[in-house]
């Protein structure tokens, strides 16, 4: 269930249920009402929250583990590669914009 996942994720992350309610905005009763699978369908918005605070994938609340399509793995290269570029100072920001002009310039190539 939802609130077993949850609660396993924030004692892997070294949490009390108190940190993670006001780190996620959310409030303590209802998170523990989740947790003690009260509550069993929280809202997408309170899973993106708390999700976000846990740094998981929410398929891993839902499911138990992180779910995807064996063509999207990344391999570990390009984990390397992220890791590196974030390491180097290269920012969200900055590495949305190389992205979009790569496929800016690769359209206009096309032409």
């Amino acid at each position: 269930m939802i609130g077993n996942q949850v609660k396993k994720c924030r004692l892997d992350r070294g949490l009390s249920l108190s940190e993670l309610a006001e780190n996620a905005g959310v409030a303590k009763s209802y998170l523990s009402s989740i947790e003690r699978n009260i509550q069993s369908n929280p809202s997408i918005h309170f899973l993106e929250k708390i999700s976000l605070i846990l740094n998981v994938p929410i398929e891993t609340l839902l499911y138990g583990k992180s779910v995807s399509s064996n063509t999207n793995d990344l391999d570990e290269e390009w984990v390397e590669l992220a890791r590196e570029a974030k390491e180097s100072g290269i920012s969200q920001e900055q590495f949305r914009e190389f992205l979009a002009f790569n496929r800016w310039r690769k359209d206009q190539s096309k032409s």
